[in-house]
């Protein structure tokens, strides 16, 4: 697959995908003006989430930690927010923001919600501290109950996952250096091509269920 972009008319950006195979070549256009009104006082923008969660402008060119948005307020009112796009419009972005008036746009490099940090919250009843994995950069204003006993790990790209709001699509990919760590505290029991079947986490062994993710992947 080649991806080329091409500047058009100042800020017009037209993205020509070219998909081959080994009888034909497809072509799908995408044209977009960041901030372009297609109706009356609505607003259009495109972003780009990578595999550590960072979200970007999506005509962003150098995609690194100075260009990515980071204020913790933003990223948990955007992702918050943030739906499959069920529209007709820009169907490359399978993801939809709605910030009042705006439309955000949303693509990823693999899924929109990534896991980057295990926190830790006290239960106002119980007054145990509970783990809680938190997504995309938002620290503890983005997190969900964290669930060792569902973390899978693929055996075809080693990127490790864990269950999502089911409004977004149910799974989120855990961050590259997190799942490193986590990779140490697999077991094997019907060997390694096979993927792990127990997780050690806090000096408690977890059974995975290995059945959650099969009709979300």
């Amino acid at each position: 697959m080649v991806i080329l972009n091409c500047m058009l008319n100042n800020f017009s950006i037209t993205k020509f995908r070219i998909i081959q195979s080994p009888r034909y070549v497809f072509r799908y256009c995408c044209t977009y003006v960041q901030g372009q009104s297609p109706e009356h006082r609505v607003r259009e923008y495109f972003y780009f989430i990578d595999h550590q969660g960072m979200l970007f402008l999506d005509d962003t060119k150098i995609k690194n930690f100075t260009s990515c948005f980071k204020d913790k307020k933003f990223l948990a009112f955007f992702f918050k927010r943030l739906r499959l796009n069920n529209t007709d419009r820009y169907k490359d972005f399978p993801y939809l923001s709605l910030c009042g008036r705006e439309r955000n746009y949303v693509k990823c490099d693999d899924l929109p919600i990534v896991f980057t940090q295990v926190l830790q919250k006290e239960n106002v009843e119980t007054g145990k501290k509970e783990d809680y994995f938190s997504y995309n950069h938002a620290h503890e204003l983005l997190m969900i109950p964290f669930e060792p006993n569902k973390i899978f790990m693929s055996v075809h790209s080693g990127r490790v996952y864990h269950p999502a709001p089911e409004v977004i699509g149910g799974i989120g990919l855990v961050k590259s250096s997190l799942a490193i760590e986590f990779s140490s505290h697999f077991y094997f029991e019907n060997g390694a091509e096979n993927g792990p079947t127990q997780f050690n986490w806090q000096g408690k062994e977890y059974k995975l269920d290995c059945e959650w993710y099969k009709l979300k992947i």
